[in-house]
């Protein structure tokens, strides 16, 4: 089964790493001659998540994982120019929406797994079943939902598997939907700069790596993709274009970004209460399905596609849901921008309102 890191530098085991990869890559090749949709994110992704269920050695290394989130953040910020910044701050009233309903959506999903599972898991006492509920329905990032459940007492394994079943669910189901739908090449404003250069691309990766880094000394979440995408926004808005970011490296933060997501699978994931995850199953799709009619709801409202519009609001995790927006060319500004605006209000207030809500419980 998949080992843990014995260290952020050193992986307990450089042979896995390496057939890891080796097995993604070949994972992402097959679904670039079968032209899947984001064929080096999900081919890496299933591969991975399948072998690691069925127990085969696979591991992910840290280190490739934060590069790869420091290099998809960098190609998203790209494409915040100065007519995209005016247009998403024109949009601020209907970001706000959606993370109103994200919110609401979490609440919802939350209520609805509690009356379900008071049975099933009715050896846990009502406040950890009630903080395991509401912190696995919430709609942000796995990884800072599980810290704040375990420091609410809930069952941080449930919360996990949910959080991971759920990205995984929304990362391969809408990428499929939209390509059957033939929703790809909406784009109208591409990125300020096409062109590699080299020198340019040095500066701008030093000067990403210095936010990242500073993300992450201040403790903020997912800090190599948020540091990175917000020093590129900064610079793209005040018009300096260093460089593109080279198509094969961006491929490559994919396919990490995949196994990283693959390897939380492992055989100990599939005997984790079937019942909890198949109700999270149950519930991924519905909410789903939910927000493609808030999407479609939106794009009313707004005039902007409502392919656009369902990536934005969707289910899913940033990173993933900005890729798919990237790689089909749907309105990768307005889909990173409605993500990370959601992940930090959810981030911010899930915890106090949890507390708020059931401070005399």
């Amino acid at each position: 089964m998949p080992a843990p890191f014995s260290s952020a530098w050193r992986p307990a085991s450089w042979p896995r790493v390496l057939l890891t990869l080796f097995l993604a890559l070949a994972a992402a090749l097959l679904c670039v001659w079968l032209h899947t949709p984001i064929p080096w994110m999900i081919g890496p992704l299933l591969a991975t998540s399948v072998s690691s269920m069925a127990g085969a050695p696979t591991e992910s290394w840290t280190p490739l994982r934060n590069a790869g989130q420091w290099v998809i953040g960098v190609a998203l910020g790209l494409y915040f120019t100065p007519e995209v910044g005016r247009l998403v701050a024109s949009l601020w009233w209907a970001i706000g929406l959606g993370i109103a309903w994200a919110l609401a959506l979490g609440l919802v999903f939350g209520a609805w797994l509690a009356r379900l599972h008071a049975g099933h898991l009715a050896a846990l006492p009502a406040g950890q079943l009630r903080s395991t509920t509401y912190f696995a329905s919430a709609i942000g990032g796995a990884s800072e939902m599980t810290l704040i459940a375990e420091r609410a007492g809930a069952r941080t394994d449930l919360v996990a598997a949910a959080h991971s079943l759920r990205v995984l669910l929304v990362t391969v189901t809408i990428p499929f939907a939209m390509q059957f739908w033939g929703m790809r090449g909406l784009d109208t404003l591409p990125p300020a700069i096409r062109d590699v250069q080299p020198a340019g691309l040095a500066l701008l990766a030093g000067l990403t790596l210095l936010g990242a880094l500073a993300m992450q000394r201040l403790g903020r979440a997912n800090p190599w993709f948020m540091g990175a995408l917000v020093v590129t926004m900064v610079l793209t808005l005040l018009g300096v274009n260093l460089s593109a970011v080279p198509q094969g490296l961006s491929n490559a933060a994919q396919l990490v970004i995949g196994v990283s997501l693959g390897v939380r699978f492992t055989p100990a994931f599939v005997h984790t209460a079937p019942r909890w995850l198949a109700s999270v199953a149950l519930g991924s799709f519905c909410m789903m399905a939910l927000c493609a009619g808030f999407a479609w709801l939106m794009s009313r409202l707004t005039g902007l596609h409502v392919a656009t519009l369902v990536l934005g609001t969707s289910p899913g995790g940033i990173a993933e849901m900005s890729i798919t927006a990237k790689v089909l060319q749907l309105g990768v500004p307005v889909v990173t921008a409605f993500q990370v605006c959601r992940l930090v209000a959810v981030l911010i207030l899930a915890e106090p309102f949890y507390r708020w809500r059931y401070r005399k419980a």
